[in-house]
């Protein structure tokens, strides 16, 4: 299946401003992110989509390929579906988020091999499980329940399933839940159906874009993977990647 990868990648951040032009390992965060994809097997074309020249700016300048999108896109799926628009030779979309410097490209081929194997799916996604009751608990931290063949059934920011009578809890290699990594594959035609859409009453709820697709009776395929990447939301976040850029290129 032909295939690319796009990075949304937008200026204005709430609880980081302009964290995807932070650089002080040498490259600005949303670089790092675009490196990662590009070190995956599958896809023929990485880009990112940005609302801002600045970006843009800076990821050509260190070789990388960056669309202007318009600045009212209400969120990133709206940013990935505007490029998709533009490009009618790939069949399979993928949805990288800047912000995620430490993917493991193999989750990246992952995504689009469940695409590849399960012809009836119109998207992908992939979950990592939960041990730490703490996190399971965490609002930011969101959950996926599936199926025992793989489909995703709902995410939720609140703990799911409930474990009503302590079961999971006193089995230590058992998980606690399974965290939902915010990666997505598309088949090209459903991502442009699903932009077109409106936000539906549980995602609007959750605040969680997935359950769109959900609540239009729509299938999600959930890829299991052994570890989670460490996202950038906070300054904290981006110093501790900082610091273990540091540490690795040091080894």
């Amino acid at each position: 299946m032909p295939c690319c990868v796009i990075i949304p990648a937008r200026i204005g951040s709430a609880r980081l401003p302009r964290k995807m032009l932070l650089a002080e390992t040498g490259k600005p965060l949303v670089v790092h992110t675009f490196e990662a994809a590009r070190r995956a097997r599958l896809p023929e074309a990485v880009l990112v989509a940005t609302d801002s020249e600045e970006i843009a700016r800076a990821v050509r300048r260190f070789g990388g390929q960056a669309v202007l999108t318009s600045p009212t896109c209400p969120s990133g799926t709206d940013r990935v579906a505007e490029v998709a628009r533009r490009l009618p030779q790939f069949e399979v979309v993928v949805n990288l988020q800047g912000d995620e410097p430490e993917l493991d490209p193999a989750h990246i081929d992952l995504c689009l091999r469940l695409l590849e194997d399960h012809p009836q799916a119109p998207m992908s996604t992939l979950a990592v499980p939960i041990h730490d009751e703490a996190l399971l608990h965490d609002p930011a931290c969101v959950k996926v329940v599936f199926s025992s063949e793989g489909w995703a059934l709902y995410f939720s920011r609140a703990a799911i399933p409930h474990d009503r009578d302590g079961s999971l809890a006193r089995q230590s290699q058992v998980p606690l839940g399974w965290q939902h990594i915010g990666l997505y594959a598309y088949r090209r035609e459903f991502l442009l159906r699903l932009a077109q859409l409106p936000p539906s009453p549980l995602e609007q709820l959750e605040k969680l874009e997935q359950l769109r697709v959900l609540e239009a009776g729509e299938r999600i395929k959930v890829g299991l993977v052994p570890w989670a990447p460490s996202g950038i939301d906070t300054l904290e976040d981006y110093r501790a990647f900082v610091t273990r850029f540091q540490l690795a290129r040091a080894g």
